[in-house]
């Protein structure tokens, strides 16, 4: 072999053994980045573990709470608001009512024509409507007014045989869903916003009030005669069909509860007891919290940079408003640690509330053998092209630990609910149902989650108990429920009966 083929001989070889210890480099980097994304993931799963012992806490938390709320007010993190409703539908009621449910980034304007115990509700149409985002940090006469435009756009449409008596005033529940204090069955004051709204000038404001003087400024004749929660509004419209519905929750952009609860068990309560011996309470659960709730970092830096810091921190692990964002926090630092991502920080992943839980449920619930939902959705959101299907299985696990993490603590505060009214255990003889009556997009829609929760629950109350705790999903109980209790409520119950 001469000298040139020697040469070359040496160099390919050199040329070869770089590539090789380049690659070997780039593998061992790679699954140093690897192991450094599996570190993060595992650390994350671990700070969100909910077993059965720590739910059990939770639980036992949320009942003691509720009795510091129910005992004095400002006693509890829980407000435990009375809300003057302690007569729930019968089935008995008559007339034309209509519904305003406002509770997060739309609102729906409804009307129902009830026709009493035979016939129920024989007729229901209702329009959705979004609201812009300026208005959720404009001003109170704003919204107001765009409420009531659409509301007045809506009765407009009356059709055959949906018209209210001549000489009478149209009646409306108004479903509300944020913390108010109440001060009667038509009447109450917001205490603050919750679910990205911040509009200052509505704060203290009888928001029966706001939305009256809105509708008169566009001559739109219309009473208001209840103002309810969506939470109540659910419970209502559980109740109307099921006489056993012991208590609503709301799991959607945002979360809460409300139960019937005896009169006589409200220490703070000290106008007369109602007849009924009954008052539903707004508990305002969103805003619990306990040493017990397994909070991350992650957690604690979406509070920190929110609108309302140090507030409703159970709604921010348990609600469709904060569940993706979770997802894309752990995400980024995964991407900025790790280079899960390449060697860049994708800049879409670092724009809070960019990735909406509907599109992590989506992601959650691939299951295509290459996880296309999870790469679509990856490319179409966060401008991420091209992931690898281990990266999108690491995805998928993220959105599982963070959904099966909302989801049985979920499942804890229906236990304590339960344990305030004595039901999570079984008495002698006692056969009764108690149903729980659920709503909100997140149950609804978010079917790993809704199993989650409802296996969890059983988990927690054992196989004898549970057989008599039902779940039963109220759709658009909030809507149909504020315009049952705008019947229940009456100006004209009197001339009627």
């Amino acid at each position: 072999m001469g000298k040139v083929a020697v040469g070359a001989a040496v160099v390919c070889a050199a040329t070869v053994c770089a590539a090789a210890v380049l690659i070997a480099r780039h593998r061992m980097r790679s699954s140093g980045r690897w192991a450094r994304a599996m570190a993060i993931l595992r650390e994350f799963e671990e700070k969100c573990g909910t077993p059965i012992a720590k739910l059990r806490q939770v639980a036992d938390a949320m009942t003691v709470e509720m009795h510091a709320g129910l005992a004095s007010e400002g006693g509890s993190k829980l407000k435990m608001i009375i809300s003057y409703v302690d007569n729930l539908p019968t089935g008995d009621e008559k007339g034309l009512f209509y519904a305003l449910d406002l509770g997060g980034t739309n609102f729906r304007v409804l009307r129902v024509q009830l026709g009493g115990k035979d016939k129920r509700v024989v007729k229901q149409e209702f329009e959705e409507v979004s609201i812009p985002p300026h208005l959720m940090v404009g001003s109170s006469d704003a919204l107001f007014d765009y409420i009531a435009a659409a509301l007045a756009k809506f009765v407009a449409t009356e059709g055959e045989g949906l018209h209210v008596s001549p000489g009478r005033q149209r009646e409306l529940g108004f479903t509300f869903s944020f913390p108010v204090r109440q001060s009667s069955i038509s009447s109450g004051s917001l205490i603050k916003w919750t679910k990205g709204f911040s509009i200052e000038d509505a704060v203290g404001q009888d928001v029966v009030g706001e939305l009256t003087k809105a509708m008169e400024r566009i001559g739109l004749d219309m009473r208001v005669s209840a103002l309810v929660n969506d939470t109540i509004g659910t419970l209502a419209g559980g109740r109307y069909y099921d006489q056993d519905v012991v208590a609503a929750v709301i799991l959607g952009t945002g979360t809460n509860a409300a139960y019937v609860e005896r009169a006589q068990s409200i220490p703070k309560w000290h106008g007369l007891l109602p007849k009924s011996g009954d008052m539903v309470i707004n508990m305002e659960w969103g805003n619990f919290r306990s040493s017990h709730l397994p909070l991350t970092e992650y957690d604690q830096v979406l509070d920190a940079e929110s609108l309302n810091p140090g507030e409703q921190i159970f709604e921010k692990i348990i609600s469709g408003m904060y569940l993706g964002d979770i997802v894309r926090r752990v995400l980024c630092r995964m991407a900025e640690e790790a280079d899960l991502f390449g060697d860049t920080v994708p800049p879409k992943l670092k724009i809070p509330f960019i990735l909406r839980t509907p599109d992590m449920s989506a992601m959650h619930h691939d299951t295509s053998p290459d996880l296309r939902v999870v790469g679509s959705k990856l490319k179409d959101i966060l401008d991420i092209p091209n992931t690898s299907l281990k990266t999108r299985k690491v995805v998928i696990e993220l959105c599982d630990i963070v959904a099966t993490r909302g989801a049985r603590l979920s499942a804890a505060g229906i236990l304590g609910i339960l344990k305030k009214l004595g039901r999570d255990t079984m008495k002698e003889g006692d056969k009764q149902n108690s149903v729980i009556a659920l709503d909100g997009g997140l149950y609804e829609h978010y079917t790993e989650f809704r199993t989650c929760l409802e296996s969890t629950l059983k988990e927690l109350l054992g196989a004898e108990v549970s057989d008599n705790i039902v779940i039963k999903h109220s759709n658009d109980g909030s809507g149909i429920g504020a315009a049952l209790l705008a019947a229940s409520h009456s100006q004209y119950l009197e001339e009627d009966s």
